[in-house]
């Protein structure tokens, strides 16, 4: 017989066993003592059958046990952003608890339909880069949870991300100052540049628009005039980008007083480059960072940053997505006060 064509009535048949048993010994072990599930899996191991189908179980059931976690980019980017990687830990440390698996999903793949059908839910971190996908979770019956963005009459997790940035630049502002920012995906460009007057992307749901609405009304309360031409795009909060901006902004004349960065990634390569032109920090050059990764507290001088708990978001956004919840949570952030301002 061929083995890939094997049927649960046909391994009843050959084992001796009645269908119930077998597909309890895979699917309900509860059901059959631990000496009677071992035996049934060994002799279903010697004649090459691995389980019930699992597509057909999940159209039946219409459940997979799987989630799928949306990024806002590519997975390779993504896991290797510590803000990001530390979200991921927390959702599934929440699905280990429930017997559920995570997908990684990419944020600029074309559509979501591939795998719409064997996914229970969809976890949605970040604006996905292809807008398309965000239109495909609105259409969706699946359970959607958004987090650091917002899809309509779908529950979302977030920090209040412009009055963080709005009391973190507060604090680093003095009136008179030269402010640059240093912003995060703020323009459909793939390169570090300044921003002029390119049109923003996203700007009604984007969380770096909304931290640069902050900054500008920090600088608004402090008399200092707002400028494109003192604000950065980086396209990744990646070294090779920060450390270009960093050059630039440091090169440039007048030199700023005060460098808002959109993410302690960034903010830790301007700090490094300004140390290595012997600038000093915060007499000469004041920075402030977000998200208060790790690395933050450990460089010298600390770092003064926005903390945000990127694992309770991870943890909360899969307990929504388990629970079918739709309440929306916007969770506290601190300011940690550094040495950098």
């Amino acid at each position: 017989m061929n083995k890939q064509k094997l049927t649960l009535k046909n391994v009843a048949e050959m084992l001796g066993a009645s269908t119930a048993t077998i597909s309890n010994a895979f699917n309900r072990p509860d059901q059959l003592s631990t000496s009677r599930r071992q035996e049934i899996l060994k002799a279903c191991e010697r004649i090459g059958y691995h389980g019930p189908n699992k597509a057909a179980q999940i159209l039946r059931k219409g459940q997979s046990g799987i989630v799928a976690l949306v990024l806002a980019d590519n997975i390779e980017y993504m896991v290797s952003d510590p803000v990001a990687s530390t979200f991921i830990k927390g959702v599934s440390k929440v699905l280990h608890a429930h017997s559920k698996h995570l997908l990684l999903y990419s944020g600029n793949v074309e559509t979501i339909r591939d795998v719409v059908d064997f996914v229970d839910g969809f976890i949605c971190y970040g604006a996905p880069e292809n807008a398309e996908i965000t239109h495909q979770l609105k259409a969706t019956e699946k359970p959607v949870v958004t987090v650091d963005f917002n899809i309509d009459q779908r529950p979302a997790i977030d920090i209040d991300n412009e009055q963080a940035a709005f009391e973190i630049a507060h604090r680093a502002i003095r009136p008179g100052d030269k402010v640059a920012i240093l912003g995060l995906k703020l323009i459909g460009s793939m390169n570090t540049c300044r921003i002029y007057d390119s049109p923003l992307l996203c700007a009604d749901t984007s969380i770096s628009h909304r931290r640069l609405k902050g900054y500008q009304r920090a600088m608004q309360a402090k008399s200092v005039p707002f400028d494109n031409e003192w604000v950065w795009h980086i396209p990744e909060s990646e070294g090779s980008y920060a450390r270009q901006a960093a050059k630039e902004v440091l090169n440039s004349h007048p030199r700023p007083d005060v460098v808002l960065c959109m993410s302690d990634i960034i903010a830790l390569e301007l700090l490094q480059y300004a140390g290595g032109l012997g600038i000093s920090v915060p007499e000469e050059l004041r920075i402030t960072g977000f998200d208060g990764i790790d690395e933050a507290a450990r460089t010298r001088p600390n770092l003064t940053t926005v903390c945000q708990s990127s694992l309770t978001k991870g943890e909360l956004a899969a307990e929504r997505l388990i629970s079918g919840s739709l309440e929306s949570t916007q969770l506290p952030f601190e300011i940690l006060p550094g040495e950098t301002i």
